[in-house]
């Protein structure tokens, strides 16, 4: 089980949101590379990073920091991106400038032709984020429900030829209130794809419930708040998933 740590970028800074709300950004760091560094030395395994400016503007606002970010983590670890990508142009780009794996979320619910196109340019490369609340997909930084089932859209998305999903349950991103296991692995269970959780996590006990799952489909989870405020330790925490992971 790969534990993720997320790097939410606004206005240059790493900080977290509580359910996608802008207006109530913590800043943790006014100095992502150095958190990047920072969990790489803690023994992370990838980086996930938002550009939650982007993301809001439809554009990339954090372009500047992503490529510094991208500078220092150079060759050890993959970076994941996501936030304000809308198009190949800047998929190439991003790509160009060492990014691994680029997620689209709102872009893929609302022109699925676009992330098709993606896959087939870029195969690989692409991951897709699907933000959910009870069971129904949320486009635009959450601000707006669909009637798309969550497992119905993964299951199209499949077939497109994307690597993975990345699934936040909204309900509980940034509020330390533990992982949906349930729906998280009601989503694998459908998909012959790897998932990735995010959303909730709040300390090893959430690591430990994900981790007796894992042979289900879910191959990491993404972790924000928790490791910032100190309510779970990550160096600790990957050990641990790594102790109980199937061999």
């Amino acid at each position: 089980m790969l534990l993720i740590p997320a790097i939410d970028l606004k206005d240059g800074s790493c900080v977290r949101l509580r359910q996608g709300e802008m207006e109530g950004a913590t800043v943790f760091s006014e100095d992502p590379v150095a958190m990047a560094r920072h969990w790489i030395d803690a023994g992370a395994r990838r980086l996930h990073l938002v550009d939650l400016n982007g993301a809001f503007a439809g554009k990339p606002r954090n372009e500047a920091v992503i490529k510094a970010i991208v500078a220092e983590v150079g060759d050890e670890i993959p970076v994941q991106l996501g936030g304000g990508i809308r198009d190949l142009d800047t998929i190439e780009r991003y790509l160009d400038d060492g990014i691994s794996y680029v997620i689209i979320g709102t872009a893929a619910v609302k022109n699925p032709g676009f992330l098709h196109d993606a896959c087939g340019a870029f195969p690989g490369h692409i991951i897709v984020g699907l933000d959910a609340k009870d069971g129904k997909v949320a486009v635009d930084g959450w601000s707006k429900m669909t009637g798309h089932d969550v497992v119905d859209l993964a299951k199209k998305y499949e077939d497109y030829g994307v690597e993975g999903v990345i699934y936040t349950d909204i309900g509980r991103d940034g509020m330390l209130s533990g992982v949906n296991v349930e729906a998280t692995v009601r989503l694998a269970q459908a998909l012959r794809i790897p998932v990735i959780a995010s959303g909730g996590i709040a300390t090893v006990d959430d690591i430990d419930a994900l981790c007796a799952v894992e042979e289900e489909g879910i191959m990491g989870a993404i972790t924000g708040r928790a490791i910032y405020e100190g309510t779970l330790d990550f160096a600790a925490a990957q050990a641990r998933a790594d102790s109980l992971s199937p061999r």
